[in-house]
Protein backbone atom coordinates (compact mmCIF):
# COMPACT_ATOMS: atom_id res chain seq x y z
CA UNK A 1 0.00 0.00 0.00
CA UNK A 2 2.85 2.20 0.42
CA UNK A 3 4.39 1.72 -2.89
CA UNK A 4 1.20 2.68 -4.70
CA UNK A 5 0.85 5.77 -2.21
CA UNK A 6 4.39 6.84 -2.88
CA UNK A 7 3.98 6.30 -6.46
CA UNK A 8 0.77 8.43 -6.87
CA UNK A 9 2.24 11.07 -5.23
CA UNK A 10 5.56 11.44 -7.29
CA UNK A 11 3.17 11.31 -10.48
CA UNK A 12 1.49 14.31 -8.59
CA UNK A 13 4.67 16.18 -8.34
CA UNK A 14 5.43 15.12 -11.81
CA UNK A 15 1.73 16.55 -13.06
CA UNK A 16 2.42 19.85 -11.00
CA UNK A 17 5.93 20.73 -12.28
CA UNK A 18 4.38 19.95 -15.97
CA UNK A 19 1.61 22.22 -15.33
CA UNK A 20 4.31 24.77 -14.00
CA UNK A 21 6.49 24.70 -17.63
CA UNK A 22 3.49 24.94 -19.37
CA UNK A 23 2.15 27.88 -17.44
CA UNK A 24 5.87 29.37 -18.04
CA UNK A 25 5.85 28.61 -21.43
CA UNK A 26 2.04 29.92 -21.68
CA UNK A 27 3.11 33.46 -19.68
CA UNK A 28 6.12 34.04 -21.83
CA UNK A 29 4.26 33.50 -24.94
CA UNK A 30 1.60 36.28 -23.80
CA UNK A 31 4.96 38.96 -22.58
CA UNK A 32 6.59 38.39 -25.67
CA UNK A 33 3.31 39.38 -27.79
CA UNK A 34 2.24 42.39 -25.81
CA UNK A 35 5.43 43.65 -25.96
CA UNK A 36 5.59 43.42 -30.11
CA UNK A 37 1.91 44.62 -30.19
CA UNK A 38 3.32 47.60 -28.11
CA UNK A 39 6.21 48.45 -29.95
CA UNK A 40 4.37 48.35 -33.13
CA UNK A 41 1.39 50.36 -31.35
CA UNK A 42 4.07 53.06 -30.39
CA UNK A 43 5.39 52.90 -34.18
CA UNK A 44 2.03 53.38 -35.85
CA UNK A 45 1.52 56.71 -33.08
CA UNK A 46 4.39 57.97 -34.05
CA UNK A 47 3.70 57.74 -37.63
CA UNK A 48 0.71 59.03 -37.30
CA UNK A 49 1.78 61.95 -35.16
CA UNK A 50 4.34 62.68 -37.56
CA UNK A 51 1.85 62.38 -41.06
CA UNK A 52 -0.60 65.02 -38.99
CA UNK A 53 2.19 67.18 -38.06
CA UNK A 54 3.26 67.46 -41.91
CA UNK A 55 -0.31 68.25 -43.39
CA UNK A 56 -0.85 70.50 -40.61
CA UNK A 57 2.39 72.10 -41.01
CA UNK A 58 3.61 72.43 -37.71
Amino acid sequence: MRRVSRLIRREEAATTVEYAVVLAFIAGACIASVLAMSNAAGNSYNSSATQLSGALGS
